[in-house]
């Protein structure tokens, strides 16, 4: 039978090195950063005084750079994209992670701009339209059809990837004009 032991609250040196320990273990967003230490601080408690410093600590390792909301922002849309996600969802994945809207509209600009890209790769990974094997059956393109906009991709998008005939995809020269 395991006994629960009951760890010491936290200090400010060792609220500074749980965070230093997140930066540099993980990719994160300011907001994520925050959240981490704000659980980290109910689940041990506070031994001090005066109130636990996070947001200056958030913002002390930004100012220093071991987090850049910008830069999380560049690299979680292009994983979505080459992942085959399209520009809502990875708007979805940015909004969560608490990045702001100045810092992630370059990376947005850039799930845009590979939007059709992201679409074909995604139905390729997943099967659908031209790569399936059941291309003429109206349930299964139904359904392909909701998994594409589940995926963050435009209706229009969606409906052009789907439409593709499964000899023009055995092209690769067709589907890089695309």
């Amino acid at each position: 039978m395991k006994r629960f032991i009951a760890s010491k609250p936290l200090s400010s040196a060792d609220l500074r090195q749980f965070a230093l320990t997140y930066v540099s273990r993980y990719a994160t967003s300011r907001h994520k950063l925050a959240a981490y230490l704000t659980r980290k601080l109910r689940e041990r408690g506070w031994e001090e005084e005066e109130a636990p410093p996070v947001e200056a600590l958030v913002a002390e390792l930004a100012e220093n750079r071991f987090v850049d909301d910008r830069a999380y922002a560049e690299m979680k849309a292009g994983s979505l994209s080459r992942r085959g996600y399209g520009p809502r969802r990875v708007r979805q994945a940015l909004d969560a992670a608490g990045i702001a809207e100045g810092d992630a509209a370059e990376a947005l600009r850039g799930a845009e701009v590979e939007s059709t890209a992201a679409a074909l790769a995604y139905a390729k990974r997943r099967r659908l339209g031209p790569f399936s094997a059941h291309f003429d059956d109206p349930d299964h393109r139904r359904k392909a059809l909701a998994s594409m906009l589940r995926a963050g991709h435009a209706y229009l998008t969606a409906r052009r990837i789907l439409d593709l005939s499964p000899e023009l995809v055995q092209d690769d020269q067709a589907l890089s004009e695309l």
